[in-house]
């Protein structure tokens, strides 16, 4: 027969397995494909460069459309995925 003490530590265990089944994750707010175009236009500005500034800001354009439509950023190095479409 289970003691008193075995009980009420199981009985706060499945109180705390509950609250936590039952909770919310508190998520960092997903990127966005508008947050990575405004970095690629922070890099623009702040990158001199013998090309005209806007040859960088049609890229950025181009990225962030490509990013729209599939979710994914490539900024010429590196392509992350799971980003927010708006």
């Amino acid at each position: 027969m289970p003691s008193v003490r075995c009980k009420f530590l199981t009985a706060i265990v499945a109180v705390v397995g509950l609250g936590l089944f039952c909770s919310q994750t508190a998520l960092a707010q997903p990127m966005r494909c508008s947050g990575e175009k405004k970095t690629c236009l922070a890099s623009c500005k702040s990158v001199p460069s013998p090309a005209p500034n806007s040859d960088c800001i049609t890229v950025c354009n181009a990225r962030q459309a490509y990013c729209v439509r599939t979710g994914c950023w490539d900024n010429g190095r590196q392509r992350y995925c799971g980003l927010m479409r708006q």
